[in-house]
């Protein structure tokens, strides 16, 4: 009943057009757009139409939320997703964006917790995820990361990457895999370079994996998804076999893809 239900509802979403303003929001905020064949933003367009309706959407710090905000993460997002499975994201039931970089408050140990680890204090931050709870966001990041593929950084896929990471109920760079010969390889691949790039990063070698990855297996795989999005052709060249493991699990090829399309323009 209630995925008879859903999927009424998303049909009653889909009867409404993609909005023509929000179609301008994708090709002026989001540059991989462009990048996609017809089918692709036809399918990603659907997909934006949905998530923004079914996810609850609040502005912080004094951020009015508009429809450039809510498209532009929505697109990413989407993005992707666009070949997984249109449920990946349930447990994404709230977006909290925020104007520009916010700090979180100091953590202060439970009543009956153990002090085993150093209380963390205020950290400045430009995303979150929580398991089981909200996706916080920054605003100017989120914009800038959009428009501009090419820096390798990008806030959404990676707070969205923890997000598929946490779909078994906990974050630790192994997101759920098809196959048990894809978890083997998986397995093997991802802890020999996060392994590699947590060496270089001890011992200050230059690494063209972001040496943020380096602090644990979680981030590691959010890391290396920002970087296959929008750096595919570098990171293909330079990890390859990483690569190719993400390319199974996304089931997408944005290297061939930019590939097609600066053959185009030539």
């Amino acid at each position: 009943m209630w995925h008879w239900l859903r999927d009424h509802q998303r049909r009653n979403i889909l009867a409404t057009p993609f909005p023509k303003t929000w179609e301008t929001i994708l090709n002026t905020n989001v540059a991989h757009y462009k990048r996609l064949n017809e089918t692709e933003r036809k399918e990603l367009k659907d997909l934006v139409q949905v998530f923004i309706a079914e996810k609850h959407w609040e502005g912080c710090g004094g951020l009015s939320l508009t429809d450039e905000i809510r498209v532009t993460i929505a697109a990413q997002a989407c993005q992707m997703t666009l070949a997984l499975p249109h449920e990946v994201y349930r447990h994404v039931e709230s977006i909290f964006i925020y104007p520009s970089t916010v700090v979180t408050p100091e953590r202060q140990p439970g009543m009956f917790e153990s002090n085993r680890m150093p209380v963390l204090g205020s950290v400045p931050i430009l995303g979150q995820a929580q398991v089981r709870g909200p996706v916080i966001l920054v605003w100017d990041s989120v914009k800038a990361n959009a428009r501009h593929p090419e820096t390798g950084h990008n806030v959404v896929y990676h707070e969205f990457a923890h997000k598929l990471d946490m779909l078994d109920g906990h974050a630790d760079g192994t997101p759920t895999l098809s196959s048990k010969e894809e978890y083997t390889q998986w397995v093997q691949i991802c802890e020999r370079e996060f392994l590699r790039l947590r060496s270089d990063s001890k011992n200050g070698r230059h690494t063209f994996l972001n040496a943020y990855g380096a602090t644990n297996e979680a981030e590691f795989f959010a890391v290396i998804t920002e970087q296959f999005f929008d750096q595919p052709a570098a990171l293909q060249k330079h990890h390859s076999e990483l690569y190719n493991v993400l390319k199974r699990f996304y089931q997408q090829d944005p290297a061939l893809r930019d590939e097609t399309i600066n053959a185009r323009m030539e």
